[in-house]
């Protein structure tokens, strides 16, 4: 692994953390509710883009052209840094044993399990969308 690789995906990762922050701010003024709202939207539309983008690459692999040495840039750009910077599993965590905590057992499941499905199911569309589309185009 380069320096340059390194220094891609800490750029990337330095803009989806200040996009994560923004999406924050922006819902959490709009939104009061016990449910992390934020957080879940967060990591569902970053699990999209994620899966988005791997299909897109995947097709065209010129682009995000992977080898022994590892991804390529795009995929290191986009996917390990501004993808990665973005989404936050560590917070989604946090946000689940904050309800336990708080006495909203129920909803710090239903948010843990539901989180990870949708997020899943996201991918999953995002792929699906990324190869279709570059049959399309």
């Amino acid at each position: 692994m380069s320096a340059a690789v390194i220094g891609w995906a800490a750029l990337g990762g330095a803009v989806g953390s200040a996009l994560r922050y923004a999406v924050d701010v922006a819902v959490t003024r709009r939104w009061r509710g016990a449910f992390p709202l934020a957080t879940f939207l967060i990591n569902v539309s970053g699990s999209l883009l994620l899966g988005l983008v791997l299909g897109l690459l995947a097709v065209n692999s010129t682009v995000g052209h992977s080898s022994a040495a590892g991804p390529g840039v795009t995929a290191t750009l986009v996917g390990t840094g501004v993808l990665g910077g973005y989404t936050t599993f560590s917070t989604a965590s946090f946000d689940a044993v904050r309800l336990a905590r708080d006495g909203h057992r129920l909803m710090a499941v239903t948010y843990a399990v539901g989180t990870m499905l949708v997020a899943v199911a996201a991918a999953l569309l995002g792929l699906w969308l990324g190869t279709w589309w570059t049959t399309v185009v």
